[in-house]
C-alpha cells in the first residue's frame, strides 16, 4: 500500500475520469461498458441505511435521468452480496459496485480523512460524478447532501447537452 497523499484528491471538470473495473452482484462493470452514454458514478458509504437509502431510491426515481440514457452506477465498500441484498430489497435497477478496500474511491477523492460530529475519522465520502459520452468529468460533487441531489444531476447534463449542442 503506497502512502496518502498529504492533499486531498479532487477531480475537475474536463479531466479523463480515471478508468475502472470493478465487480457488482452480476459481475464486472467497467468504464468502457458505458462509452457514448452519461454515466452518474454515485458513492455512498454503506448499503441499507437511511441516507444512503434515499439517495438510492432518489436515482431510482427519476425519470428524466433515464429519459437522458444516463447510466447510473452506485460505488460502495460493501461487498457484492450486500449490493445484491441491497438492489432486491428497493428495486434498484442499476448496479452497485464493490470497492472493500477503498482503493478506486481514494483515486477519485472518495475516501479519506473526514469531520463528521466534531470527530475527525477516515471514511467514505459521499460524492458524486457526473462523466460524459466522452470519457471526461462533467461535474464532480464532493460532500453531497441527498436532498435534491438526483434533480441536480439531471439539470447538470442538461447544461452540458446544452452547451455541446
Amino acid at each position: 500500500m503506497s502512502e496518502l497523499p498529504t492533499e486531498e484528491v479532487k477531480l475537475h471538470p474536463g479531466d479523463v475520469f480515471p478508468s475502472f473495473s470493478l465487480p457488482s452482484a452480476d459481475g464486472q462493470h467497467a468504464l468502457s461498458d458505458y462509452a457514448g452514454k452519461y454515466v452518474v458514478l454515485y458513492v455512498y458509504p454503506k448499503d441499507d441505511t437511511p441516507g444512503c437509502t434515499k439517495e438510492a431510491c432518489d436515482f431510482r426515481d427519476n425519470m428524466q435521468l433515464r429519459q437522458h440514457g444516463a447510466q447510473v452506477l452506485g460505488l460502495s465498500r460493501d461487498d457484492a452480496s450486500s449490493h445484491a441484498d441491497f438492489a432486491e430489497k428497493f428495486s434498484l435497477p442499476f448496479p452497485l459496485l464493490s470497492d472493500p478496500d477503498a482503493e478506486f474511491m481514494r483515486q477519485i477523492g472518495s475516501y479519506g480523512t473526514k469531520v463528521l460530529y466534531g470527530k475527525t475519522s477516515e471514511g467514505v465520502k459521499r460524492s458524486t460524478f457526473l462523466i460524459g459520452p466522452d470519457g471526461r468529468l462533467v461535474k464532480a460533487w464532493y460532500a453531497v447532501k441527498v436532498e435534491g441531489h438526483a434533480d441536480s444531476v439531471v439539470k447538470a447534463i442538461e447544461a452540458d447537452r446544452n452547451a455541446h449542442g
